[in-house]
């Protein structure tokens, strides 16, 4: 195993590199674990980070089989990926734009948190649903990894690039849902999630126009 990382070191430094970019370059991803560990909490913000995570590892596994490659090829498959994450994008920042916060005074937190499941599947379908990710997968599996490459090492960069996000988005909840900050975000939640709703939109924009394969 030993001499197999030692032969494969300048991929594994190169996939390395590039998922913590994507992990902390921000994107749609960060501003649903941000927006919902600081409305509704720790937990809720490690569960949209898990959702995030299961979802990479669809988008790892599709890519390890060679399926990426066929989605980014494939005009209507990429189209209904590309415009379905649009719309969910839309409805969700709808949500934020127009939805009012109902806030306990004496706490200063939501009355009505997100379920566990809720906030999963908040991560989840906004990461499976973003065309982005087959096109970030296409290229660490066809720049960066030789087709020479066993199967085990490609399973263990599948990880590496699970672990950045499940690391960067887990540091991102438990910051900004520390007890000395929560009154603070608080005080401003209808501003975050407005702000959070025009970011959404403006990525909904983005994905609408983004040209498949």
């Amino acid at each position: 195993m030993v001499l197999l990382i030692n032969t494969f070191m300048a991929e594994i430094i190169a996939v390395t590199s590039i998922a913590i970019l994507m992990a902390v370059i921000p994107g749609v991803d960060f501003v649903m674990v941000t927006r919902t560990s600081i409305r509704n909490g720790r937990l809720a913000g490690l569960y949209t980070t898990l959702g995030v995570c299961l979802s990479i590892c669809i988008h790892a596994s599709y890519s390890i089989a060679g399926l990426a490659v066929v989605i980014a090829n494939s005009e209507w498959l990429f189209s209904i990926i590309k415009y379905a994450g649009a719309a969910y994008l839309m409805v969700i920042a709808w949500q934020l734009l127009t939805t009012r916060a109902l806030l306990n005074n004496d706490q200063g937190v939501d009355v009505t948190p997100i379920s566990h499941f809720g906030a999963l599947r908040l991560g989840f379908i906004s990461n499976i649903l973003n065309p982005k990710a087959p096109i970030f997968f296409i290229s660490i599996f066809t720049q960066v990894v030789s087709l020479q490459t066993p199967l085990i090492m490609q399973i263990g960069y599948g990880l590496i690039i699970v672990l950045a996000h499940l690391i960067w988005f887990g540091c991102v909840a438990l910051l900004l849902s520390q007890p000395s900050l929560l009154p603070r975000f608080n005080k401003h939640k209808q501003k975050i999630d407005k702000g959070a709703g025009i970011l959404l939109i403006l990525f909904a924009v983005n994905l609408s126009f983004m040209a498949g394969g």
